[in-house]
């Protein structure tokens, strides 16, 4: 089963005080873990979501990119699934800011939609949903027919039901970088 992902990353980073999505992380940039994080889960078709200032300077890795300027995040899954190929079958939604995502974390959520043949797969430390999430092609039309106000939170509200969690051992699904203490606290 072809398993695509979504990447957001078109936030303006306001709490940050800079665009986080550069700023570097290990060997790489905060953004280039995600990116790489999904290639060595095997996630092999990744589409990233973000603005022009980064487009411009992620320049290293070979993924096709969509814009958007305005940043919002329905509109950036919105943008993301409709730049899907047609042999995906599903696609995880990542946040870009969010580089302590496990591989093994990545794996249990595809794992599980091929096991479980469910429409939507969302990891939870401690009873609590967490990022990346999967979301079958099936469901894709819905998400596309959406309209601010709505959330992708009323989404998976609204599905509560169809949802198969997967229990992750990790609370870095939980985690993202808003602030530069998050930065600071996180950064290896």
């Amino acid at each position: 089963m072809s398993i695509s992902a979504i990447i957001l990353a078109a936030g303006k980073s306001v709490r940050m005080g800079q665009q986080k999505m550069l700023m570097p992380w290990g060997k790489t940039t905060v953004l280039g873990e995600v990116i790489e994080t999904l290639q060595h889960a095997g996630v092999e078709d990744i589409t990233l979501v973000t603005n022009s200032k980064i487009a411009l300077q992620i320049t290293n890795y070979k993924l096709p990119i969509t814009l958007n300027d305005d940043g919002e995040m329905l509109e950036s899954i919105q943008l993301g699934l409709q730049g899907q190929k047609p042999s995906a079958e599903a696609t995880l939604i990542c946040l870009g800011d969010q580089p302590q995502v496990e591989e093994r974390s990545l794996r249990n959520v595809c794992d599980a939609f091929r096991e479980k043949k469910t429409s939507i797969v969302v990891p939870s430390y401690q009873m609590r949903r967490g990022h990346p999430w999967l979301i079958a092609r099936e469901l894709w039309d819905e998400v596309l027919r959406m309209h601010a106000p709505e959330s992708m939170r009323d989404f998976l509200n609204n599905h509560k039901n169809d949802i198969f969690y997967v229990e992750i051992d990790t609370p870095s699904i939980l985690l993202d970088l808003d602030t530069p203490a998050d930065y600071l606290k996180y950064k290896p």
